[in-house]
């Protein structure tokens, strides 16, 4: 008896378990399944392995790469993002129309594939319970079509990273309940439409990166519940609307890289809640508006490159920003003489006053510690460069380039964790045994000291560096190219130009398979062209002219498709894309 109520209840469990098991992973509506399969049969090539998951009668059992359902065993979310999508992994194809059966569907996500190509299909209109569409970083192509009007219940669109032609269609108008439109970096053209006005709801609007044109419409002013505004590199024209400066909930304003004009507003103090604002890369001109320091949430603030004059608001902007992290002023028109106290004592991350008129010695940073990134560039300092990096303990780029410092580059100290070094143009002497050498930061990926007067030769370059761009040219530079700089495998950019280098190129440089920009000209260099360039595939620009260089050019590519002003004025170099070689006609002749 005691066996058969065991086997009962042995039973019970296992029903229990399938009944469990069912619930769980319903199956899936064959109407879906057969929507789905549409999809993978478009898809002609697929690195990511999540297709390859497809399989089976059910698409709702938890297999399926990307796919959930209801408890009813309908589709309702299809969720496909590449984990990749900077390196090789892809997918290659279309979308689907079968895609618009999927009546249940509720998320539409299939992000960073990179070569989804075509159009949104049409029948994507049937897709009514659609809150999220997401195909950001594909190859989308066509116009953006009027009929996603018609999707009431989205919450989300993003589109960018495609390439998308024409206008921002005015049935987006219709999506009353939408938070969120991302058509960034596409290329769409024409006016804001009207309609999106209408978009009350509307917390975020990205529009950067196309080719917009017209004025920016006053009527984004009325969107109250924007907290990220988003028009970067455009062709808008026209001034800053007052209207945009009542967006009080407002945490990023960015119109940089458009053709404004006018002055900044003094209303823009209203913005009590915006943390970034970029107005750069525009023809504002006019004073700085003082109201800017009653920002007090703004802790990056960008005007460069813009026609911006004097009396810079000091006193204002040493009162005011408490929350100032980052500020860029670069090339306006402005004439600041030193940078302002208030920047030298303040913990910012990043100072970028590049072309305002700065002279004498380069600043005293009263907390130096705090700086990432520092641009100083095209100003007129003269002195102080030796220890002035030294301290910057969080540093990862300087340029301090096309000043007047006058300096032996040898007592230049950097600090650590440094990884771009531009000082260019300047007046430095000495060797680059100190800059290039054991010591250099493992961090370090880009060195130019380009248009200087420095001297010596080139120091042994040992391993472990992970420079990928070195330019050394015009400068005072002799001695040969040495064997080591194989050791610089990460290395994509390499310019000696003219210097006094002799000696031969080294086969060793072949090594470097990264390499796209390999300038050798105007120097002294003699022998070959060694073949063992000819291996470097991802080469796009090479310069060999004005050396004493003789032999034939290595015949492959890269090297024969360079033009020959690549090649002129060195000594008796010959083949293609130079006349033949004179050697090799004569044999032919006497065959």
């Amino acid at each position: 008896m005691q066996l058969v109520m065991w086997a009962v209840l042995v039973m019970m469990l296992a029903f229990l378990n399938s009944a469990s098991s069912q619930s769980e992973f319903p199956a899936c509506s064959p109407a879906d399944r057969a929507a789905l399969l549409g999809f993978k049969a478009a898809i002609v090539k697929d690195t990511t392995g999540f297709l390859s998951t497809w399989t089976g009668g059910d698409c709702c059992s938890g297999g399926w790469e990307g796919v959930e359902c209801t408890e009813g065993g309908r589709v309702n979310r299809l969720m496909l993002q590449n984990p990749d999508a900077d390196g090789g992994v892809l997918m290659k194809g279309v979308l689907s129309p079968s895609l618009g059966s999927l009546r249940f569907l509720e998320i539409l996500m299939i992000t960073g594939m990179r070569r989804i190509a075509g159009r949104i299909p049409e029948s994507f209109s049937n897709l009514t319970r659609l809150t999220q569409l997401v195909l950001d970083d594909n190859s989308l192509q066509g116009s953006i079509p009027s009929s996603l009007g018609k999707l009431r219940n989205l919450q989300t669109v993003s589109l960018s990273g495609n390439r998308f032609n024409g206008q921002i269609p005015p049935a987006f108008g219709n999506l009353r309940n939408l938070l969120q439109l991302n058509l960034a970096k596409n290329l769409l053209t024409g006016p804001v439409p009207h309609a999106v006005g209408s978009l009350k709801s509307l917390q975020s609007l990205d529009l950067s990166f196309n080719m917009l044109s017209g004025s920016i419409p006053d009527f984004l002013g009325q969107l109250q519940n924007l907290t990220y505004l988003v028009l970067t590199r455009n062709h808008f024209t026209g001034q800053i609307p007052i209207s945009l400066c009542s967006l009080a909930q407002l945490s990023e304003l960015s119109l940089d890289q458009n053709h404004l004009v006018g002055r900044i507003p003094a209303q823009i103090k209203n913005l009590k809640s915006v943390s970034v604002l970029r107005l750069g890369s525009n023809k504002l001109t006019g004073q700085i508006p003082e109201s800017i320091s009653e920002l007090h949430s703004l802790w990056n603030l960008n005007l460069s490159r813009n026609l911006l004059t004097n009396p810079f608001p000091d006193g204002a902007f040493a009162k005011g920003l408490p929350s100032i992290l980052a500020i860029d002023l670069s090339y306006n028109n402005l004439d600041l003489g030193a940078v302002p106290t208030w920047i030298r004592n303040r913990q910012l991350s990043d100072v970028h006053l590049a072309g305002c008129k700065l002279k004498g010695a380069l600043p005293n940073f009263t907390k130096p510690d705090s700086l990432a990134t520092l641009d100083l560039s095209d100003n007129y300092f003269t002195s102080g460069i030796s220890s002035f990096l030294a301290n910057m303990a969080s540093l990862q780029a300087a340029k301090i380039s096309n000043n007047l410092i006058k300096a032996d580059v040898s007592t230049i100290r950097l600090p650590d964790q440094i990884s771009a070094l531009d000082l260019h143009s300047n007046h430095l002497f000495g060797s680059l045994s100190r800059i290039l050498s054991n010591t250099t930061s493992r961090f370090m990926e880009v060195v130019d000291v380009s248009n200087n007067q420095i001297s010596g030769s080139i120091p042994e370059l040992v391993e472990g560096l992970n420079l990928k761009v070195l330019n050394l040219a015009s400068n005072k530079l002799s001695g040969h190219i040495p064997n080591s700089v194989s050791n610089l495998a990460k290395l994509e950019k390499i310019d000696i130009s003219r210097n006094q280098i002799t000696g031969t190129i080294p086969a060793s440089l072949g090594s470097l398979v990264k390499l796209h920009w390999l300038d050798l000209s105007i120097n002294g260099l003699t022998g070959r062209i060694p073949d063992s360039l000819l291996g470097i595939e991802a080469l796009r620009h090479a310069s060999f002219r004005a050396n004493r260089l003789c032999g034939k050019i290595p015949q492959g590519r890269p090297l024969n498709i360079f033009p020959a002003v690549a090649y002129a004025h060195n000594l008796c170099l010959c083949g293609k894309p130079l006349p033949p070689c004179k050697g090799k006609k004569k044999r032919t002749m006497g065959q």
